[in-house]
């Protein structure tokens, strides 16, 4: 049985902003069976070559820019342009995000925005799992005592061990291709070592996943191009987040520190602030059907003969350009009054719940966990 009140304030919501896509009905009741039957599909499909991506963001609220070009902006043309028998899941990593103490307001907060940010970015529900991690994986029952020891130990891997945690859910979940940065790559190797080494000690169960590199380079500080754009730096003109109006676009970029040299050129150890924006608009109009230039060395070469002013000007009529659509489209998810987002969050947890379950009855399998209560050579 399926039910769809959510397509409903989707749609709504999409023509109220300038659609990145046309929306297809949410499934909000999913039966049990359906689904295990859909993972345990797609788990076969990976020993038969077919591809799962699974990649994971932070809730930090809103992403900025750097995140986008980074790694969301391949999220959505992996989605876009994968075969249709791949599977994709897209996790909001809250585990990893309790390291530190944060008011409760605020990470509850930070989840919905970020949820919300994935969906007006383009990623779409019906075609790719988009969940918490924390709803589908922890493994602790709703009246776990957090005094108990057991559960004390449990935490503690979740919180403390960040390279585990990631490789227990890329694992858990069969991918065979991970989009990364550059500097996730040890992770990554990590968890292949993990799949080897499990492998190798009780036969072929896990998947050690392959690497897809971004292919954006780190975005950098505006204020400091020598530092990764980031949230954690002091001050906010130093990231342009992706719900930036136009006027606060403007006047980070105007305040972005560049240099006194004239004219526009492409030298990231010379000019680190003018070269981290000529990356900015390289790769926000790199999928643009008109663009011409193929490197940022051409880009720089177009625009050499622009003021500074000028140029910068031209980088944030470019990033409003991409990211209006964007804006106007979390604007409608985040304020619609509905149950939008609890909707679109029940539907990927029973997704990734039911790919989970399929893993680990393999890994019990594999190891003798398994429930041995039928009479051997009983079908």
């Amino acid at each position: 049985m399926f039910l769809t009140p959510t397509a409903g304030r989707l749609a709504r919501a999409q023509a109220r902003s300038r659609p990145l896509h046309k929306p297809k009905p949410i499934p909000i009741v999913v039966e049990a069976l359906q689904l295990r039957r859909q993972s345990t599909a797609a788990a076969s499909s990976t020993s038969n070559g077919l591809q799962t991506i699974f990649s994971g963001i932070q809730p930090t609220g809103v992403p900025h820019l750097g995140n986008y070009l980074g790694a969301l902006q391949q999220w959505v043309k992996l989605q876009n342009g994968a075969a249709p028998d791949t599977t994709l899941l897209y996790s909001i990593v809250d585990l990893h995000a309790i390291t530190v103490r944060e008011n409760l307001a605020h990470r509850r907060r930070w989840k919905r925005e970020m949820l919300a940010t994935l969906l007006a970015i383009g990623l779409d529900p019906n075609r790719s799992i988009v969940y918490c991690q924390s709803e589908s994986k922890l493994g602790l029952p709703d009246n776990a005592d957090p005094l108990d020891e057991l559960s004390t130990m449990k935490l503690k891997a979740g919180l403390f061990n960040y390279p585990v945690l990631q490789a227990a859910d890329i694992l858990l979940h069969r991918a065979t291709h991970v989009p990364v940065g550059q500097d996730q790559q040890q992770h990554l190797e990590f968890a292949r070592r993990c799949a080897n080494s499990f492998n190798s000690h009780y036969g072929r169960t896990l998947i050690p996943p392959q690497t897809l590199l971004s292919p954006a380079k780190r975005i950098m500080s505006l204020d400091r191009p020598s530092l990764k754009m980031s949230k954690s730096h002091a001050n906010p003109s130093s990231r342009i987040l992706l719900t930036d109006s136009k006027s606060a676009i403007a006047k980070k970029i105007r305040a972005a520190v560049t240099d006194s040299t004239s004219g526009v050129s492409y030298d990231t150890i010379n000019r680190p602030g003018v070269s981290n924006l000529v990356d900015i608009m390289f790769h926000i109009t790199s999928s643009e059907s008109d663009t011409v230039a193929t490197t940022q060395h051409d880009l720089a070469h177009d625009l050499q003969d622009l003021s500074m002013r000028a140029f910068k000007e031209r980088v944030t009529d470019a990033i409003d350009s991409h990211l209006a659509p964007m804006r106007d489209r979390y604007e409608a998810i985040i304020t619609d009054r509905g149950s939008l987002l609890a909707d679109v969050a029940a539907v990927g947890r029973e997704k990734a719940t039911a790919s989970a379950a399929v893993t680990m009855e393999r890994v019990r399998e594999a190891v003798g966990l398994d429930t041995p209560w039928e009479f051997p050579g009983q079908p």
